[in-house]
């Protein structure tokens, strides 16, 4: 049984209207309780709407730009009935933000999430003084986390300062907050800078004149002294997988990445905790990325824009980038006349997109290769048969074909072979649409067999034939090497044993087929001359892990082996 429920907003604490600036689900979605729904933002403060219920989305009833207050129906959805009772009550999340929300809304907004901290800031014994003494504002009760990261100092040596005027940023894996002063004065020393990692009573500033002001605060309710509480969930999921790769020994340090010699305190980008962590990671430096959100927000979107257009340049591909929009060396200009005698040629069309093309995937994609052979013995005896078989036809069978649909079993058994990254979701593809590279005068090019899993063998033997055509006389168009699913690429008929293909995105994987030879094989009672093919699986590693590879090759190698399988 299922149930059409409305989905509300909840009670959002003393804002009365709230501007919708993202919808992020959209209707056929399945979506769980506790999902983001929508992001909402006042004139102090953004939040995030989850979900009271989880089911598939029916209708969505908010837009971006929509002004909601509590009660407002934002989607319905199809829930299942025991799910549908057990509904909860839930308040938004705290999102992040560069202004600090109302007490109202810190005090809705606490509590709300697991990381939310109870905060209270202190000072130190020197903010009793009176007048004109100095007193030290350290780092208050910052909840669960021990240390925290530094990100932004917002006050500099001479500034006048407000009690409850935030001093600095800092920032945990998963969120942000603002580290309001308990006394006003004006700063006589900074004890933190971007990149320290602080804690609980960590001295932050030495102020003058502050004391009495402390001394008024002491008794102030701990809500109104809050920190902005940031939580992202779908760039924490991100965040989380991230730490599973290793990070290069000689990177900097996570918030040098954000310095920017012409940024004044409080001038930090405007991004959620997990953007400004996505782009440290790049090595991006978020000031000079233009943001496409509302109000100029930077999106995760618009930092890989930022990288995939600092490596596609012109410059890049023909090997003349000075690398420092990625903080690279620059590249080494060299007259080569001064050593001899040269000729130089512009690169053709292809090979400058391709070569930009081949860069991005390379330095974006993490690359695994996986290398495996097969026995193709009797699959060549039966490509030689077929080929005299249909002689008179014109169509020549290659190995290629065969691998082909080899392949498209493959991404059958292993779908998510045949998948793509799309943001934070991961694209399950339902045709099978298979690419393979073909060498032309003026580069390399991919032409795409559309589904190739309801073509025959000599089906596809003919397409090949005609697609390889068109690309060598320069004839193929566009379309024709669009929508691919998986890729391969075969140097079989030049030679090497194993190479390393990189990968063409979106697709998350790639094969690479070397030449073949005869080798001696153990039957079990004597070692006899078999077909070997080297094969090279080239795979994208934050979709596929090392055992779902060596599967995927070893199921193509019996299936190489015994074509018979194909039938299964």
């Amino acid at each position: 049984m299922s149930k059409l429920v409305e989905i509300k907003v909840p009670d959002i604490g003393d804002f009365k209207e709230v501007e919708v600036i993202e919808v992020l689900v959209s209707e056929g979605d399945t979506i769980k309780a506790e999902q983001s729904l929508i992001t909402v933002e006042s004139d102090k403060a953004s939040m995030e709407i989850p979900a009271s219920a989880g089911g598939v989305v029916k209708s969505v009833k908010v837009k971006v730009g929509d002004k909601v207050a509590e009660g407002k129906v934002i989607l319905e959805i199809e829930a299942a009935e025991a799910e549908s009772k057990g509904g909860s009550k839930d308040e938004p999340k705290a999102a992040a933000s560069q202004e600090k929300p109302a007490a109202g809304a810190a005090e809705k907004t606490q509590g709300q999430t697991a990381e939310a901290p109870d905060v209270k800031p202190a000072a130190n014994a020197g903010q009793g003084q009176s007048g004109g003494g100095t007193s030290e504002i350290a780092v208050p009760d910052i909840g669960d986390f021990k240390e925290v990261e530094v990100i932004e100092v917002m006050v500099a040596v001479g500034d006048t300062i407000k009690a409850e005027q935030s001093l600095i940023t800092v920032e945990s894996d998963k969120a942000s907050m603002e580290i309001p002063a308990s006394a006003g004065g004006v700063v006589k020393e900074v004890k933190v800078k971007v990149g320290d990692k602080v804690a609980k009573g960590t001295a932050i500033v030495v102020v003058e004149g502050g004391g009495g002001a402390a001394a008024a605060k002491a008794d102030a309710p701990a809500q109104d002294k809050a920190p902005r509480q940031a939580a992202d969930q779908k760039a924490s999921d991100r965040q989380d997988d991230a730490k599973a790769a290793p990070a290069p020994a000689d990177k900097p340090a996570p918030a040098a990445a954000l310095e920017d010699p012409g940024l004044k305190p409080g001038q930090l980008p405007h991004a959620s905790p997990s953007v400004r962590k996505f782009a440290r990671e790049l090595g991006v430096n978020l000031s000079k990325v233009k943001g496409s959100g509302l109000k100029d927000r930077i999106t995760a979107d618009d930092v890989r824009a930022f990288v995939k257009q600092a490596l596609a340049a012109p410059a890049a591909a023909a090997g003349g980038a000075d690398g420092a929009a990625l903080g690279l060396l620059p590249w080494p200009k060299i007259d080569f006349t001064k050593f001899g005698p040269i000729e130089a040629k512009p690169l053709s069309r292809i090979k400058k997109i391709s070569g930009a093309n081949l860069h991005r995937n390379w330095v974006m994609i993490p690359h695994v290769t996986n290398n495996d052979e097969a026995d193709i013995t009797d699959l060549e005896a039966l490509r030689v048969t077929l080929n005299k078989e249909n002689e008179k036809s014109g169509v020549k069978v290659t190995m290629l074909a065969f691998l082909i649909k080899a392949v498209v079993a493959g991404l059958k058994k292993f779908p998510e072979f045949n998948a793509s990254l799309d943001g934070d979701q991961l694209v399950y593809k339902q045709y099978y649409h298979i690419g393979f590279a073909a060498d032309t005068p003026n580069g390399l090019v991919v032409p795409v067999i559309r589904d190739a899993d309801k073509k025959g063998i000599l089906d596809i033997a003919k397409e090949m034939g005609e697609l390889s055509k068109k690309a060598r006389d320069g004839k193929i168009s566009p379309a024709e090497m669009q929508g691919g699913c998986f890729s391969i690429s075969s140097l079989g008929g030049i030679g090497g044993t194993h190479f390393t293909p990189i990968i063409n995105a979106p697709e998350v994987a790639i094969l690479g087929v070397s030449r073949s030879a005869q080798k001696p094989v153990w039957d079990g009672k004597q070692f006899v001359p078999r077909l070997i093919v080297p094969l090279s699986l080239s795979y994208d590693h934050r979709v596929i892990d090392g055992a779902a590879a060596a599967r995927f090759n070893a199921y193509l190698g019996q299936l190489l082996a015994d074509f018979r399988r194909i039938a299964l």
